[in-house]
């Protein structure tokens, strides 16, 4: 059990936050959640300006600062806030370049404070890195000045050897696993959820098979309904669910509905929706296409780990934790036909490949956040020890 119950700590967070519908937003809340349970510590999140927002996220415990505005160049107002609450032990940003963009602005502020004496130390979580065959150079260039900071804090493999590689030193380089959250509602009727989505049960036949998350063109929409195509339409019903990220992909649901019996949840889906759509679910297909020469971690293969139900996907970065403990039901990239037969034989095998995803979901218990959380307890306490 982790020691670290009586420790008494002040973090703040840099991140985008809900209600913003970002991903790395929901990851920040529920890694805050999740340290409340295993620390006494003090959290302020610097966040995106949204004027949605109470001052205090009673559920996560966490006082709410509405600071900079996603891909600034300016980060002054950090500080400013920095100061008025008297400092804090530890800086934490959470680095994407879809929010701070490709400039420095967000590491120098962060140097400033630390300079300032308004943070100990600095932590950087990069959930995107970039490879020398992105050809972003000004992503390189800004990984390699990780080195001024106290951790880096990655979610694979893959981001910390390719960091090492780029330059950044090993002993600053942490990996972490990105949490992952055991479904709660796995064992409410399909009845009940249906009715707590608001889909109705006469639409729904066969196999449940669910393509969550923000729509968006890396995420293979094409290639799965390319798939479903060739599979009976009485066997199964898809369920496209997210926010609208390409108005192109409409067009393509709908050209699909005449031939798939598809639902579009077009909204963007809460964590607990999330969740309780995984739960009525009898598979996730997570057909993705990485960009070239980009490192990241899905959260949706974290939370469709966490329901315990089969998952279909790709060979890619993206899902590497997939490929690396259920490697049978990983196909290419870009590959409709045995995309196609995977579904099909996990249709017509169900209950082996429920089965065999058993390694998967000993991974997912071991991730779970409340583990993870003591795992950034632990670092945090390094550091400071330094």
């Amino acid at each position: 059990m982790c020691g670290c119950k009586w420790v008494v700590l002040s973090i703040a967070y840099i991140s985008t936050y809900p209600p913003t519908h970002c991903g790395v937003a929901e990851y920040t809340k529920m890694l805050i959640t999740a340290l409340r349970s295993v620390i006494n510590i003090t959290v302020h999140i610097l966040c995106d300006i949204n004027g949605k927002r109470e001052t205090i996220d009673k559920e996560a415990g966490a006082y709410i600062h509405n600071v900079f505005i996603k891909g600034s160049s300016s980060y002054d107002k950090i500080l400013d806030t920095l100061a008025e609450i008297g400092g804090v032990d530890v800086l934490h940003v959470q680095h994407e370049y879809g929010i701070f963009g490709h400039t420095d602005a967000i590491l120098e502020a962060c140097l400033k404070a630390k300079e300032e004496k308004l943070a100990r130390k600095i932590v950087f979580t990069m959930h995107t890195v970039y490879h020398p065959l992105s050809g972003n150079d000004r992503a390189l260039k800004f990984q390699r000045k990780l080195n001024s900071v106290d951790a880096v804090i990655v979610h694979s493999f893959l981001k910390e050897f390719e960091l090492q590689h780029q330059g950044v030193s090993p002993r600053i380089v942490y990996r972490i696993p990105h949490g992952t959250h055991l479904n709660p509602y796995l064992g409410v009727s399909r009845e009940t959820l249906l009715s707590e989505l608001s889909l109705s049960r006469e639409k729904i036949k066969g196999y449940i098979i669910t393509m969550p998350g923000f729509l968006r063109k890396d995420k293979g929409l094409d290639v799965l309904i390319d798939s479903l195509n060739r599979i009976s339409k009485e066997k199964f019903t898809a369920i496209i669910a997210g926010e609208l990220r390409d108005k192109k992909l409409l067009d393509l649901i709908e050209y699909a509905r005449s031939n798939i019996n598809i639902i579009y949840l077009e909204r963007y889906l809460s964590s607990e929706e999330m969740l309780k759509l995984i739960a009525l679910s009898d598979m996730i297909v997570l057909p993705y296409k990485d960009k070239r020469g980009t490192y990241s971690i899905s959260g949706i293969l974290h939370l469709s780990m966490g329901s315990f139900r089969p998952i279909i996907g790709t060979k890619v970065p993206r899902l590497i934790e997939l490929y690396q403990y259920a490697p049978r039901l990983t196909i290419p990239p870009k590959a409709p036909e045995e995309l196609s037969r995977k579904i099909m034989w996990l249709i017509e095998n169900y209950d082996f490949g429920v089965a065999y995803m058993a390694y998967l979901y000993g991974y997912a218990a071991r991730t779970q956040w409340l583990r993870m959380a003591r795992r950034h307890v632990n670092l945090y306490n390094t550091i400071l020890e330094h």
